[in-house]
Parts: C-alpha cells; sequence; structure tokens
C-alpha cells in the first residue's frame, strides 16, 4: 500500500491567525458585538480551534464570549458503520437557551458533521441563531449546509485529505493538502 504524501501546505501559522481575526471581526459584526455570542467546538479539532477564536473576539470587544466543546460521536449518521466511535465528552458550561451560538470546526467538507452538531445542540435548548465557523470549506457538499465564517476555500478531489493540524494535538498550526494513500494492488484509493 502507497503512503499518504504532503501535497502542498497551503496555510502556515501566521495565515490562520490571520483568518481568526477576520472570522472574529465577521463574528463581531455580524452580532452586533459579542455580548450574546457563545462559541461551540466540535470535538476535536473545531474545540482547539474556539479558544483561539474566542482569544481574537476578546482583543476586538474587550469581553470574552464563553467557550464549550460538543462531541457529536453519536448524533452522527454513520455511527453504526464504525465498530465503537471514540467518545470524548461534551463540555458546554452555559445554556444555550437565546444564546448566539457559534459552532466552530476545522474543515466543512460533506456537511454531516454539522448536521450531527445541530442535532446535539438542540437536545440542549435553543439558540437564537446558529452561526458555522471553519477554518477550511473544501467543498464537496451532500447536505445543505453553509458555513457563515470561512477561513479559507481550499477546492479539492475526494482523493485527498485536507489536514488542519493544531496545537495541543500537533506540533504546529497548519492546513495541508495529503494525497490519499492507494491500494496498488486494485490502483483505487482506500
Amino acid at each position: 500500500m502507497e503512503q499518504a504524501k504532503l501535497k502542498a501546505q497551503i496555510m502556515d501559522e501566521q495565515a490562520m491567525s490571520r483568518a481568526l481575526t477576520r472570522i472574529a471581526h465577521e463574528i463581531i459584526e455580524r452580532n452586533e458585538g459579542a455580548g450574546s455570542v457563545a462559541l461551540v467546538g466540535i470535538v476535536r479539532r473545531g474545540a482547539a480551534l474556539a479558544p483561539l477564536l474566542a482569544d481574537e473576539i476578546e482583543k476586538i470587544e474587550g469581553q470574552r464570549p464563553p467557550i464549550g466543546s460538543l462531541d457529536v460521536s453519536f448524533y452522527r449518521d454513520d455511527v453504526s458503520r464504525k465498530i465503537a466511535p471514540v467518545e470524548y465528552g461534551t463540555d458546554i458550561p452555559f445554556g444555550v437557551d437565546g444564546r448566539d451560538i457559534v459552532l466552530v470546526d476545522d474543515v466543512l467538507y460533506t456537511g454531516r458533521t454539522i448536521r450531527a452538531a445541530l442535532d446535539a445542540l438542540i437536545d440542549l435548548g435553543r439558540p437564537s441563531t446558529v452561526q458555522l465557523a471553519v477554518m477550511v470549506d473544501r467543498g464537496h457538499r451532500e447536505l445543505p449546509i453553509r458555513a457563515d465564517y470561512v477561513g479559507k476555500n481550499v477546492p479539492s478531489s475526494h482523493e485527498e485529505d485536507v489536514r488542519v493540524s493544531l496545537r495541543p494535538y500537533d506540533e504546529a498550526n497548519s492546513v495541508e493538502i495529503w494525497t490519499k494513500p492507494t491500494d496498488e494492488s486494485t490502483g483505487g484509493a482506500n
């Protein structure tokens, strides 16, 4: 089997930081301040992005929005295909009722993770609005879901992986495109 290969780095740490600053400004503008905004990061890398976004909002507005993390493992429509999904746990230390919730995730692809996040969030209450911020939108939607705030649009093929690397899970903050490994005996992607 052929190994995955790095095709291109499309964002380094500085580019990601600039994107987060821009997204923070857009969130503040759309919501007329940060007073009613709360950030909910989708576990794992969305939960790592949310505090970085909160830092940027705090620099601009002088107040830090509340942050939570949402585990959608058991809300996914493909949970039955996985032998044992890994459960990380949801931690939302504030009420969602009446708030402007910004879901934060690393990559928007088919839309299935966001659909699961919406189901999980609604089980917790009734937000005033639900908005979506992603570092990368790579297209290929299978569901009618669109991000409100996008760090970078990255056209990619199904045969590629778009990977957002973030501390503390990775050594550096970056966005890269990788070719998927192929099975040489069949010539197809796994």
